[in-house]
């Protein structure tokens, strides 16, 4: 493939983030944005049981730390595509909570207009690609990002999301080989719940080890504690670092879990409350990075409180700015449908 000179790549080479230890402000940014994310579904989990959001709706809960701990190593100019469990990735590439929560709840301020709903956002600005509702879809559109960019002569990286359940998706592994073949820039994350939908990953995957799936098309791979935001962000930091000085894709199976059930409408008794509780108590991603913080003293208890109390101010200002927005004229049904040939 030939790929076309660059015309700012070596410019922006020396701005490109290093990723070394975090620092405390760092570390305090990485709780603040994950405690926005949680609170943030905890709203949205409350707006859908009043009937404000419709149709399908998956939380992000428990998750926070693999989407914040990637993003962290990222640049303005990479790319983030994923599945349906969305939310937190659009807030944690920056896309406003106003603006997240109106499309979430079908209004005209929404970053769809509220055409999209919770699972089908859109942020080019932010170089969000979606929010995507078909199982594993994401991937061979993030690996054509991945090839635009090399193309294009371009040194920036796509990060693809997708489940557990996705990475049986015959797609995947197409995308898999064209981007081997081609050393495309594309960090594949798998966000390793655990439960694709109802299924345990035991009882729907030969193999189990996630990581391992790129092998056969001579991808390498690692297995990440999810739950560990330091520890996603130094993973993140070495995959990203590699796919942008052209050494080709890499997996990343972060082993993680989500609290509530698949979606709103799933009572998810496929596991126990122990197994849940269990979780939550040992391996919260907030309450082990809280931990950190105080035992450090980077932060005391009333500088926590502080930053919990701003964050529930955005977030409720966010379902008041939701609901405050005016539903779509219904001519919004005829845009953005067809683009025009200009010739």
């Amino acid at each position: 493939m030939a790929a076309k000179k660059p015309a700012t790549s070596s410019a922006k080479a020396g701005t490109r983030k290093k990723a070394g230890e975090p620092s405390k402000a760092e570390l305090i940014g990485y709780y603040r944005d994950m405690l926005l994310i949680r609170r943030f579904e905890e709203k949205a989990g409350q707006l859908y049981g009043m009937g404000l959001i419709a149709g399908f709706c998956h939380l992000y809960i428990g998750q926070e730390a693999v989407v914040v701990g990637v993003q962290s190593v990222l640049d303005p100019d990479d790319q983030v595509i994923t599945g349906y469990r969305d939310h937190g990735h659009m807030l944690a590439t920056g896309m406003t909570a106003r603006g997240v929560m109106a499309e979430l709840t079908g209004r005209a301020d929404g970053y769809a207009r509220g055409k999209g709903g919770s699972m089908h956002m859109f942020s080019r600005e932010k170089n969000f690609f979606g929010g995507h509702g078909i199982v594993g879809a994401q991937v061979p559109i993030g690996t054509g990002l991945a090839f635009s960019n090399k193309y294009r002569g371009s040194d920036a990286v796509c990060i693809a999301y997708f489940g557990d359940g996705a990475s049986n998706q015959g797609q995947v592994y197409e995308a898999f080989n064209m981007a081997s073949l081609w050393k495309l820039p594309v960090v594949y994350v798998i966000e390793n719940n655990q439960y694709a939908m109802g299924t345990s990953i035991a009882r729907s995957s030969a193999e189990t080890e996630l990581f391992k799936r790129g092998i056969s098309f001579e991808i390498p791979g690692e297995l990440v504690d999810g739950m560990d935001v330091i520890a996603v962000r130094a993973a993140a930091a070495k995959a990203v670092a590699r796919a942008r000085e052209g050494e080709g894709p890499f997996i990343l199976e972060m082993k993680t879990y989500r609290y509530r059930g698949h979606s709103m409408s799933d009572p998810a008794k496929y596991r126990t409350r122990e197994e849940v509780q269990e979780m939550r108590e040992h391996h919260d991603p907030i309450e082990m990075l809280k931990k950190k913080l105080l035992d450090a003293k980077h932060v005391t208890e009333e500088e926590l409180k502080k930053i919990e109390a701003e964050v529930r101010e955005v977030v409720n200002d966010s379902a008041q700015f939701a609901q405050d927005s005016p539903e779509p004229d219904p001519s919004e049904l005829w845009t953005d449908v067809l683009v025009e040939s200009r010739t």
